[in-house]
């Protein structure tokens, strides 16, 4: 059994959706190493700065003027913080023993967690910009809208 933190349903998120600070040095360089080690595109990402990224932080309620944490989507759920970065690392090929760290209490993991998302743009830089990826593997970005209210 799995003791990721989950919410409640991302309805209208599809699953492996991650949403990232995009002008965030560290997470760009984290959507790279995702992408490197995800052939399948199981994940797809989209930046809090993007018309997807802000319905989506709105919907999940994060504040995607000062996010304090990314979220990715696993089996119709957001997942946050260290949870979230282990449930990526687990799906990732070579990555799967990541899954050890569930074993330390989630408390003890965001305490390592929250400093280096409250101070990832002092220690690691921002982007002027939002990165846009090389094309090889531009198959790991959401869709650039949300979708259409019907």
């Amino acid at each position: 059994m799995s003791t990721e933190q989950r919410f409640a349903p991302a309805e209208g998120i599809p699953d492996g959706t991650v949403l990232l600070d995009g002008m965030c040095v560290l997470c760009s360089r984290s959507f790279r190493f995702v992408a490197r080690h995800d052939p399948g595109s199981r994940f797809r990402f989209t930046a809090l700065q993007s018309e997807y990224g802000r319905w989506m932080a709105d919907r999940l309620g994060i504040d995607s003027e000062n996010p304090r944490s990314f979220a990715v989507i696993i089996d119709g759920r957001p997942v946050l913080k260290s949870d979230g970065v282990i449930a990526i690392l687990r799906r990732l090929r070579g990555w799967s023993w990541c899954g050890v760290f569930l074993a330390l209490p989630r408390p003890f993991r965001d305490w390592v967690y929250d400093p280096v998302a409250l101070n990832r743009y002092r220690v690691f830089g921002k982007l002027d910009l939002c990165a846009l990826p090389d094309p090889a593997i531009a198959n790991h970005l959401a869709p650039l809208s949300p979708p259409k209210a019907s």
